[in-house]
């Protein structure tokens, strides 16, 4: 086969490092922008928050500046790039890079009524740890007791088998324990506090939590027996069988029912702080209602201002002035020229940021203007993400990106910005309506029906139709088990 050579030209799209830093910047939330924002005044010294010691940092830097060697710098590079070097626009008499900050008249300050405290306490495991210091316990029962309390789960499940943990503790601790001294530990673990703790299935963490109310002297023998001996029952609501077994009256039944449902399933869910950016929500965005005009506001807290270290550009002033610039000298002036273009583009992208969440949020406040001045959610208009990317010009991506993980607070409480995405679907009359107002029609037919005799997905499809959805009764069942909602049987109450 004879070799050739051949021109051609193609058109390829190519995601430059930083415009992948933007669009990973676009998602952080704003409960994690803070921490993001503190990472890159980590490696970048030519960032720094306002309202700083800048004369301090101003001698700091300018120490670093005259007493390295030629040996403390590397040269990265081209000598093109130290032959031109060129320092003009970093050393103007006016204050342009001083004063890049990334506020504006935009991103209005917040009121104290929006702002959000968090919480300072104890997490669950150290809950559990402290209660296990008051046993009396030897030193290898403490070691055991500390791995087992480690290994219970965030809700308060022990789901590991005695086995895997007895082997967990010979390889890793060099702790021989046998399956009965695991056993014994965890019996005493299980008086902890919160009832209910280190069980092994949800069977055992209600039986437990049963087993603490009656040492404290209430009735419930009748909801221990039915958990111990017809809990396949109960779950699946065969309450006749359960009445037959254990011989007992309507009224009997209830009661122990009324006890179970007041037991906490996840006895360690609601305890300590799991993980604080997804216990406390943070808003991205704040709407207000000034006489029917909508306002929107933008977060604000968790992205200070921004600027360019007054420091790094008084040393390339120093350079400037000097006569005698050397290689080492050059070297350093490129190495801190890097670093402050890398904080002006940093400070841009937190602007970019700013501004596409603001522009996208105010597109779907005045998409979805009805719903947030009603808070009624059939106000919801079908809305998918081309409608929105049309409305602000950007890609559906970036709306996307922008949708995910983010809050808005309204005076009707604190929505997912995914809420207000949804299908149409069409009623007899032609006209389109968001699958979010089906719904919520759908949740109160299930929240008003007669709990005795709770209807079923094809009386439910029935009621939709009659006023007026065209829907089917496969598509009634997907929207229930999207709500939540169990099928008819599970719902049944006596």
């Amino acid at each position: 086969m004879a070799l050739s050579q051949s021109l051609q030209q193609k058109l390829l799209q190519k995601l430059s490092p930083q415009q992948i830093q933007l669009m990973k910047l676009l998602q952080v939330p704003t409960a994690n922008l803070e921490e993001r924002i503190k990472e890159e005044m980590e490696e970048n010294p030519a960032l720094e928050a306002t309202e700083e010691n800048h004369e301090d940092n101003e001698a700091e830097h300018q120490d670093d500046f005259e007493a390295e060697t030629d040996d403390d710098f590397e040269a990265d590079g081209s000598e093109e790039e130290y032959d031109n070097l060129d320092i003009s626009e970093y050393v103007s008499d006016d204050d342009d890079i001083a004063d890049y900050k990334l506020k504006d008249e935009n991103y209005p300050e917040m009121d104290e009524k929006q702002t959000l405290p968090f919480k300072i306490e104890s997490t669950f495991h150290e809950l559990l740890l402290e209660q296990l210091s008051m046993l009396n316990l030897d030193e290898k029962q403490k070691k055991v007791a500390e791995h087992i309390v480690g290994s219970i789960d965030d809700d308060g499940y022990l789901r590991r088998d005695y086995s895997a943990i007895a082997d967990d503790l010979a390889f890793r601790q060099n702790i021989s324990a046998t399956e009965e001294e695991i056993g014994l530990l965890v019996k005493q673990i299980q008086r902890f506090d919160p009832p209910g703790i280190c069980a092994r299935d949800l069977k055992e963490c209600l039986l437990l939590q049963l087993q603490r109310k009656k040492e404290e002297g209430l009735e419930v023998e009748t909801t221990i027996k039915i958990l111990s001996d017809y809990f396949d029952e109960f779950t699946k609501k065969h309450y006749e069988k359960i009445q037959r077994g254990l011989n007992l009256s309507d009224e009997d039944l209830k009661n122990a029912i009324s006890q179970i449902v007041r037991l906490n399933p996840k006895p360690g869910g609601n305890i300590g702080e799991i993980n604080k950016a997804e216990s406390y929500i943070i808003p991205d965005f704040f709407i207000h209602n000034n006489n029917n005009n909508l306002e929107l506001t933008l977060n604000s807290k968790n992205a200070p201002d921004l600027r360019i270290s007054e420091g790094y550009r008084d040393m390339l002033k120093e350079y400037d002035r000097g006569s005698k610039k050397d290689k080492r000298q050059k070297e350093a002036v490129i190495f801190i020229k890097q670093k402050i273009d890398a904080a002006k583009w940093f400070i841009d992208a937190i602007k970019q940021r700013q501004h596409t969440l603001y522009t996208t949020m105010h597109a779907i406040m005045d998409y979805q203007r009805d719903f947030f001045l009603t808070g009624d959610e059939t106000m919801l208009k079908p809305m998918i993400l081309k409608d929105i990317a049309e409305r602000t010009s950007l890609d559906i991506s970036t709306v996307s990106r922008v949708a995910n993980s983010k809050f808005v607070q309204t005076e009707f409480g604190t929505y997912r910005l995914k809420f207000f995405f949804s299908e149409s679907l069409s009623t007899e009359s032609g006209e389109e309506v968001s699958t979010r107002e089906v719904k919520k029609i759908l949740s109160d037919l299930v929240e008003g029906e007669n709990k005795k005799k709770p209807l079923s997905d094809e009386r439910l499809t029935e009621l939709l139709q009659q006023k007026g959805y065209n829907i089917a009764r496969r598509t009634v069942a997907k929207y229930r088990e999207q709500l939540n909602i169990p099928v008819a049987r599970l719902r049944k109450q006596l």
